[in-house]
C-alpha cells in the first residue's frame, strides 16, 4: 500500500463496513478540522470517527490524503447543490442559495489552506479539476438567473468566483461577516430594475 494515493485506494470497491468507516472518517475530519483547523491530529479524527488509528491509515496512508478527500467531497457537495437548486428553485433564489452554500464551504476550507496548497503542489491537476467543477456549478446557477433576467448579463462564472474569493478568503474574515458581505455581492450582481 506504500505510495498508493487515497484516490487509488478509493478506486477499489470497499466492503460495506470499510465504506462506512471511510465515510465516518471524512465526516469526523470535517468536524474536527472546523474546530481545530490544521492543529487537528490523526488521533483526534480517528477518535471522533470511533475507529482505530490503524483504520485511519488503511483508508488514508497520509493525513494529507484525508484533507484532500474532505475537499473533494465538499466540492462535489457544491456541484450537487447547484443541480438540486436548478431542479427545485426559481433562478434567482437558486443562485442566492448556492452562493450562501459557497460562503459556508469557503469558510470551512480556510482552515485547511496550507495543507491543500501542499496537496495541489504535489498534484496540480487535482486543483484544476476541482476548480473546474466549482466553476461549472457556478455557471449553472448564474446562467439560469441571467436567462431569467434576474442577474446582470455582463458577468460570467469567473467574475462571480473572483468576487466571492475576494470576500471569503480575506484574512480574519468570519462567517457572519462573509454572509453580510454576500448581500453586497448579490446587490451588485442583481440585474438593474430587479428586486
Amino acid at each position: 500500500m506504500d505510495g498508493m494515493s487515497s484516490q487509488q485506494t478509493a478506486a477499489r470497491p470497499l466492503r460495506a463496513d470499510a465504506h462506512r468507516n471511510r465515510a465516518r472518517l471524512v465526516e469526523a475530519a470535517r468536524e474536527v478540522f472546523a474546530t481545530r483547523g490544521s492543529a487537528a491530529t490523526v488521533d483526534e479524527i480517528a477518535k471522533a470517527a470511533d475507529v482505530g488509528v490503524g483504520t485511519f491509515y488503511r483508508h488514508f496512508p497520509r493525513r494529507i490524503d484525508l484533507v484532500e478527500a474532505v475537499y473533494r467531497e465538499d466540492v462535489e457537495g457544491l456541484a450537487t447543490l447547484a443541480d438540486e437548486l436548478a431542479a427545485t428553485h426559481e433562478p434567482w433564489p437558486a443562485l442566492v442559495a448556492w452562493l450562501e452554500g459557497f460562503v459556508r464551504y469557503a469558510q470551512a476550507k480556510r482552515t485547511l489552506l496550507t495543507e491543500l496548497q501542499e496537496a495541489f503542489e504535489k498534484n496540480p491537476e487535482t486543483a484544476v479539476q476541482l476548480r473546474a467543477r466549482i466553476a461549472g456549478a457556478a455557471r449553472k446557477v448564474l446562467t439560469r438567473a441571467q436567462s431569467a433576467g434576474d442577474a446582470r448579463a455582463d458577468l460570467d462564472e469567473a467574475d462571480l468566483m473572483q468576487l466571492l474569493w475576494g470576500v471569503c478568503m480575506a484574512r480574519g474574515a468570519t462567517l457572519e461577516q462573509n454572509q453580510r458581505l454576500l448581500g453586497v455581492v448579490l446587490a451588485g450582481i442583481r440585474a438593474p430594475g430587479r428586486g
